[in-house]
């Protein structure tokens, strides 16, 4: 496990460098892991996902695309399962009520091929992953949100045929600084 947070360390450190070391938002949450959606050829793993994560101010440079928020994240899973470390940009457009779709990348643990009931055999094709996700919220205070998440993990292809793909959803906790 301590190979995996060397992983995340670089990720955070960039996306701190990049916010002046500011943080706008802190995040946990517990999201079921690996559950079996129509996306993916999940539900090999068991458990819980808790994550905590990090959000900075959004970035002015990028207006043209939103100006989007970075973030980088940790989930570790409960039952020692796959566990990964993400950065990407993540959008909230509503008020009081929300919806925050983010796209990132991701760095994951797994190092076991996975047999399914199937009998097949499933790897996520790469260590390095797609992560795309989204969320609703409601703003319940001035600092405080509470957000339904979806994250999904997902090679897309790219890298191996091999592409089970991977979902977890659950509820994350927002605090925000600003």
């Amino acid at each position: 496990m301590a190979g995996f947070f060397r992983l995340m360390l670089p990720l955070a450190l960039l996306a701190f460098a990049a916010q002046g070391a500011r943080a706008s938002d802190v995040f946990a949450g517990v999201l079921a892991h690996d559950i079996d959606t129509p996306l993916t050829s999940g539900g090999f793993e068991n458990g819980v996902d808790l994550q905590i994560g990090w959000r900075g101010g959004r970035i002015g440079a990028l207006r043209a695309i939103g100006s989007p928020s970075p973030y980088v994240l940790a989930s570790l899973s409960s039952e020692g399962g796959t566990s990964f470390a993400a950065a990407g940009l993540s959008w909230r457009i509503g008020g009081r009520v929300y919806v925050r779709p983010g796209i990132g990348v991701a760095v994951h643990n797994r190092d076991r091929l996975i047999v399914g009931d199937d009998g097949l055999r499933r790897d996520l094709g790469s260590r390095i992953l797609f992560e795309p996700e989204v969320g609703v919220g409601y703003q319940v205070s001035e600092r405080v949100s509470v957000e339904a998440s979806w994250v999904h993990l997902s090679q897309a292809q790219l890298f191996s045929r091999q592409n089970p793909g991977m979902d977890s959803v659950g509820v994350r906790l927002n605090y925000s600084f600003r």
